[in-house]
């Protein structure tokens, strides 16, 4: 092996080492985040669940007064890739052992796969909200011939969230397994 071609490999192992510190930093405080995010997803199918006996009651008793207000919210964990986009860019990934780089691209796609889930719920919570108030009471603002459109909304944002969280607890596997090969 040459000397320049010494320096090359060097230069590889060096990028490749900072790769894998910057991945496994990244990881971990995803991880977190999705922790959290797991959390808020159970706690919204509960609210949307009360928010469905709401709807109903007022599908029952459309002349009735209601005082109670569906709540629809969602909050989204925001993810970290930007170690991952600059092991891509940089080109370390290409010099990680196949099984490793094959490790983090499975990672970082379901990743993908939860951050594009969670989009689509957030687009269903416009969707309800269009037709939902918020800031002032349901008589006041929600017409009962709405109510089961509403309802309709809801359920969509249900199973949305459902798979929501299956997808979460497959990337919460994937981190569990990768942290635990690869203790900080």
């Amino acid at each position: 092996m040459s000397l320049e071609g010494l320096v090359e490999w060097r230069h590889h192992k060096a990028l490749v080492r900072e790769a894998q510190s910057s991945l496994q930093v990244e990881i971990e405080a995803n991880a977190r985040e999705l922790q959290k995010g797991l959390k808020d997803v159970d706690a919204e199918q509960k609210q949307l669940a009360e928010d469905l006996v709401i709807l109903q009651k007022i599908i029952n008793n459309p002349k009735a007064q209601n005082l109670e207000t569906p709540t629809i919210n969602i909050q989204i964990p925001a993810f970290d890739d930007v170690s991952w986009e600059t092991v891509k860019a940089t080109g370390a990934l290409s010099y990680m052992p196949y099984g490793e780089a094959h490790r983090y691209s499975d990672i970082y796609k379901q990743q993908d796969e939860v951050d594009a889930a969670e989009h689509q719920a957030v687009n269903d919570v416009v969707l309800s909200v269009a037709l939902s108030p918020f800031l002032e009471p349901v008589t006041t603002k929600l017409n009962p011939q709405d109510a089961p459109m509403l309802k309709q909304r809801i359920k969509v944002l249900q199973v949305r969230l459902y798979l929501l969280a299956v997808l979460i607890h497959d990337l919460d596997e994937k981190y569990q397994k990768f942290l635990a090969a690869h203790p900080g």
